[in-house]
């Protein structure tokens, strides 16, 4: 491939595999370009060669009478209707440069669209918005509270628009004893910012009112700009009179809302906000009457009250009263001793009584007789228990005899046994070999004893035969 290289005549011979790129990548590569070196941008043109496709997508050409640039709007970024664009309008686009990658064609990527003489003013709302914002005109601290019910109300408007019949209208029907003061001022044109700004140095200056409300109906932005003038804004800042902005429709906005003490919707809105509805007014007057008249009773209540009562410390605090009254402690006092003492005295006689009761109980004469007849008692109970002893040791030593004697050898020797035992020891004799002849022996019987040599020994045990 031969390529000529910028600021050289030379012919260099290049490999095609290391320098082509494809068409689709020298787009993209392009279209990278563009929206990354171009920000966002707002352009102004006519529109032409509108095209709305099934898609939802709207796609035209901007021109002036020098150029034109293809733009595409598509369906999701479109914010409101494009219904109403049509091949010959004047309008604003904001929006990103690019691309479309498939054809190779430069293009305007829309984001938002405005008529070009509104969507100016717009964005001097915006920036003056902005500014007013940052310098602390919208703040609310620095907003004025509305009268509850005002002495008079200030209307800055139009005299001949519908506004002021509007207002008229609802104080008329809501509170109609609020008298209203017009301060006439153009409210659309060139000439209407600087009437606006006289009409409410006038009502400062005259300082019959205690509200203002500046009204206007409905209109396009550019018939309510007055209003969004920054003289205008400042003059109501500085206003020393709250002020309610009553501008256009609901949608409407603009710079006065903002400034202003109060905004309301509508200037009939504006009317029903200034003041009170008369029938609830009355209810709550009413109300706060009978609640008036009610702590009034009260309060007269309550000083008849203490008015009684210093009354009765009055009459309680003459000398009748307090003789009365020394009296009748004194006859208090009277009985309260009179029952001590009888108290006191019927004490002392149950005392006495119990102590008499006592020493009767302790009498010598009634000790002796207690202890003659204790004696008597034991003397008997000593007889009774002494016989009792006496029998029944009777009857053991009987029944230990009838034990002994069958156990005793007296009874055995009764039987003709013998008890032999050697004369000179005593030794009783049970075993004939533990003797020898000649020895001497006792044999004692049931009557008497025996003394006997021995003859002579047998250890043969005799047989009972």
């Amino acid at each position: 491939m031969l390529r000529y290289t910028a600021g050289m005549s030379d012919l260099l011979e290049e490999s095609p595999q290391q320098t082509a790129i494809s068409v689709s990548e020298l787009n993209r590569q392009a279209r990278a370009l563009l929206e990354q070196g171009i920000a966002r941008l707002w352009v102004s043109g006519e529109i032409s060669n509108l095209s709305r496709p099934a898609s939802g997508h709207v796609y035209f050409s901007l021109k002036d009478d020098k150029a034109q640039v293809s733009c595409a709007f598509f369906r999701q970024r479109q914010r409101g209707p494009t219904i109403g664009l049509k091949d010959g309008d004047q309008v604003l686009v904001f929006g990103l440069v690019s691309i479309y990658e498939a054809r190779g064609n430069y293009q305007l990527i829309v984001e938002q669209i405005e008529e070009a003489g509104e969507g100016e003013l717009r964005r001097r709302f915006e920036a003056l918005k902005k500014k007013l914002a940052a310098e602390g005109l919208f703040d609310e601290d620095r907003k004025q509270p509305l009268p509850e019910v005002p002495r008079r109300i200030g209307v800055v408007t139009s005299p001949s628009g519908a506004a002021i019949r509007d207002i008229l209208t609802v104080l008329r029907r809501r509170f109609p004893v609020v008298p209203v003061i017009i301060y006439p001022t153009a409210v659309q044109g060139v000439a209407a910012a600087n009437q606006l700004i006289g009409a409410l140095n006038a009502a400062v200056a005259r300082a019959e009112c205690d509200v203002l409300i500046l009204a206007r109906g409905g209109g396009s932005l550019e018939d309510l700009w007055p209003f969004n003038e920054e003289i205008v804004a400042r003059a109501i800042s500085e206003c020393e009179i709250p002020t309610i902005s009553a501008v256009g429709h609901e949608i409407d906005f603009t710079i006065s809302d903002f400034v202003a003490d109060l905004r309301a919707p509508t200037p009939t809105a504006a009317a029903e906000l200034v003041v009170p509805d008369q029938a609830e007014w009355l209810r709550s007057l009413s109300a706060t009457t009978a609640r008036i008249a009610s702590l009034g009773r009260r309060y007269l209540e309550d000083h008849y009250q203490e008015l009684d009562f210093l009354s009765r410390r009055l009459s309680q605090s003459s000398p009748a009263a307090i003789v009365t009254r020394q009296t009748d402690w004194l006859k208090n006092l009277q009985q309260v001793i009179t029952g001590a003492m009888r108290h006191d005295l019927l004490k002392r006689s149950r005392a006495l009584e119990l102590v008499r009761t006592r020493l009767l109980q302790r009498s010598p004469a009634i000790e002796v007789q207690y202890s003659v007849n204790r004696l008597a008692e034991l003397n008997q109970r000593l007889r009774s228990t002494g016989c009792a002893s006496v029998e029944q040791l009777a009857n053991r030593l009987k029944l230990a005899d009838r034990a002994l004697h069958s156990v005793s050898p007296l009874a055995t020797l009764e039987r003709g046994y013998a008890i032999v035992s050697e004369s000179d020891s005593g030794k009783i004799l049970t075993d004939a070999s533990t003797t020898r002849p000649g020895a001497e022996i006792t044999a004692r019987l049931a009557h008497g004893s025996l003394i006997a040599t021995v003859d002579k020994v047998s250890k043969e045990t005799p047989s009972n035969d």
